[in-house]
Protein backbone atom coordinates (compact mmCIF):
# COMPACT_ATOMS: atom_id res chain seq x y z
CA UNK A 1 0.00 0.00 0.00
CA UNK A 2 1.37 3.41 -0.90
CA UNK A 3 1.17 6.48 1.28
CA UNK A 4 -1.39 8.04 -1.06
CA UNK A 5 -3.59 4.94 -0.90
CA UNK A 6 -3.40 4.91 2.88
CA UNK A 7 -4.39 8.57 3.08
CA UNK A 8 -7.39 7.91 0.82
CA UNK A 9 -8.40 4.93 2.95
CA UNK A 10 -8.13 6.88 6.21
CA UNK A 11 -10.16 9.75 4.76
CA UNK A 12 -12.83 7.34 3.50
CA UNK A 13 -13.08 5.78 6.96
CA UNK A 14 -13.22 9.27 8.50
CA UNK A 15 -10.65 8.30 11.11
CA UNK A 16 -10.21 11.95 12.06
CA UNK A 17 -12.70 14.80 12.00
CA UNK A 18 -10.33 17.13 10.13
CA UNK A 19 -9.01 16.29 6.67
CA UNK A 20 -5.50 14.88 6.27
CA UNK A 21 -3.31 17.67 4.94
CA UNK A 22 -0.10 15.71 4.39
CA UNK A 23 1.20 16.06 0.85
CA UNK A 24 2.98 13.19 -0.86
CA UNK A 25 5.40 14.60 -3.42
CA UNK A 26 8.54 13.31 -5.13
CA UNK A 27 11.81 14.11 -3.40
CA UNK A 28 13.66 16.74 -5.38
CA UNK A 29 17.01 16.64 -3.59
CA UNK A 30 18.89 14.09 -1.52
CA UNK A 31 21.32 15.01 1.21
CA UNK A 32 23.53 12.15 2.38
CA UNK A 33 24.22 11.98 6.10
CA UNK A 34 27.59 12.96 7.50
CA UNK A 35 30.28 10.26 7.52
CA UNK A 36 29.89 9.56 11.25
CA UNK A 37 26.22 8.66 10.66
CA UNK A 38 27.00 6.15 7.91
CA UNK A 39 26.61 2.56 9.17
CA UNK A 40 25.95 3.91 12.66
CA UNK A 41 24.28 0.75 13.96
CA UNK A 42 27.04 -1.44 12.55
CA UNK A 43 29.78 0.76 14.02
CA UNK A 44 28.09 1.46 17.39
CA UNK A 45 26.22 -1.69 18.43
CA UNK A 46 26.79 -1.04 22.14
CA UNK A 47 25.28 2.44 22.19
CA UNK A 48 22.14 2.26 24.38
CA UNK A 49 19.78 3.30 21.56
CA UNK A 50 21.25 0.68 19.24
CA UNK A 51 21.20 -2.02 21.93
CA UNK A 52 17.71 -1.44 23.28
CA UNK A 53 15.79 -0.02 20.32
CA UNK A 54 17.44 -0.84 17.00
CA UNK A 55 18.80 -4.31 17.73
CA UNK A 56 15.43 -5.88 18.68
CA UNK A 57 13.83 -4.38 15.57
CA UNK A 58 16.59 -5.70 13.32
CA UNK A 59 16.30 -9.14 14.93
CA UNK A 60 12.52 -9.19 14.43
CA UNK A 61 12.90 -8.03 10.82
CA UNK A 62 15.48 -10.71 10.07
CA UNK A 63 13.27 -13.43 11.57
CA UNK A 64 10.19 -12.30 9.70
CA UNK A 65 11.94 -12.08 6.34
CA UNK A 66 14.49 -14.88 6.77
CA UNK A 67 13.18 -16.79 3.75
CA UNK A 68 13.68 -13.74 1.50
CA UNK A 69 17.28 -13.10 2.54
CA UNK A 70 20.08 -14.25 0.31
CA UNK A 71 22.21 -16.96 1.81
CA UNK A 72 25.70 -15.88 2.87
CA UNK A 73 28.36 -17.07 0.48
Amino acid sequence: MTATELIRELEAEQVWTAPIVTQVTPATEFYPAEDYHQNYFLNNPNQPYCSFVVSPKVKKFRQKFAEKRRSAR
